[in-house]
């Protein structure tokens, strides 16, 4: 198997903000496997918040390019927990690495991925597009930019409830409310109750991710469904969410790909806890896989290829919020 690392810098249509940062590009690292006259896709994008730069993946992914190559035939479970030990401090890495290779595994099998593992797509749930803080005109051209059925509208600022409310004016649209940890027990409680009339669907990650009895407090008060997203990491956290959220957002690159990012949907459906992926930014790449996951979800985040000015790459289509899948084998994606 040979492994390829590509490097890009995705230029975004507008400025992105949210509560604790402001960007125009996005750096990306994709992954390639190849082997026997297929290849494989995956990609994680850089992220300042978990200390993750692309330079820093591409080093940790070398560092074990001999491993990797000499991979033989491994199932997907297999390779992952063969990868694990080398790269459970990069879990970024460690995503687009189990992305391509599960990618790789379903091309060779003749399948898509979601087929490849027994999934339906009948009843696969509308993505939402993103709105990120802005002044309130400018949120505003981007909804008109765009019409959407949902939008996950990006707050924590003085002025949210004002936003929300203004906004309201010029759709009829589900609206989703991320604070990113923006928020405090008693906001949280009050503001869920105001933009409760004013359509908001639920409230993901309000306050801070390690805030547990913050967490507990608003659970048991919030008139609106609360999904945890810098709380829910790594497979163990969805069992701690458990009684303190209402759902968890599993994010591929922080948990370390699709393979322990089924497993962590497995475990939120058997304790009753609404199950959503979120993406961070990426290109078609990073979108297509999360893509095969639908079926699974109650809710799910995926327009991170729509914020882009130029995509890298070809695979699942998005339209008005319904995804469309290539017909392409394995998670659908060619590099442009």
């Amino acid at each position: 198997m040979e492994l390829i690392l590509r490097e890009y810098n995705l230029k975004l249509k507008h400025t992105f903000t949210i509560s604790r940062e402001s960007i125009d590009f996005q750096p990306s690292l994709i992954v390639e496997l190849k082997s026997d006259g297929f290849s494989g896709f995956g990609e994680a994008t850089s992220n300042p918040y978990y200390k993750t730069t692309v330079p820093m993946m591409m080093e940790d992914l070398e560092e074990i390019r001999s491993i990797i190559e000499a991979t033989e035939n491994e199932t997907p479970d297999e390779f992952w927990a063969k990868m694990h030990p080398y790269l459970k401090d990069d879990m970024f890495a460690l995503c687009a690495l189990d992305l391509a290779y599960n990618d790789l595994y379903a091309r060779k099998k003749g399948k898509k991925l979601y087929d490849l593992w027994g999934y339906t797509t009948e009843k696969n749930p509308l993505t939402d597009y993103t709105i990120g803080i802005a002044s309130i005109a400018k949120m505003v051209s981007k909804m008109q930019e765009l019409p959407w059925p949902i939008y996950k509208i990006k707050l924590g600022t003085k002025e949210d409830i004002e936003i929300v409310k203004e906004l309201r004016k010029h759709t009829d649209a589900i609206f989703r409310i991320d604070a990113n940890c923006g928020w405090g027990v008693d906001e949280t409680i009050n503001n869920a109750i105001e933009l409760k009339k004013l359509g908001v669907e639920f409230l993901e990650q309000p306050m801070k991710a390690d805030n547990w009895e913050a967490h507990k407090e608003v659970f048991k008060h919030s008139v609106l469904p609360i999904i945890a997203d810098e709380s829910c990491i790594i497979e163990e956290d969805v069992a701690k969410c458990h009684n303190h959220f209402h759902g968890v957002n599993v994010k591929l690159v922080k948990c370390g790909g699709l393979t322990p990012g089924k497993r962590m949907i497995e475990e939120a459906k058997k304790l009753g806890l609404k199950t959503m992926v979120g993406c961070m930014t990426e290109s078609t790449v990073g979108i297509s896989a999360i893509a095969h996951l639908l079926p699974q979800l109650d809710y799910v985040d995926m327009d991170g290829a729509l914020l882009l000015a130029q995509d890298i790459a070809t695979g699942v289509t998005i339209k008005n919020g319904v995804i469309h899948y290539s017909e392409l084998n394995g998670t659908g994606v060619t590099l442009i």
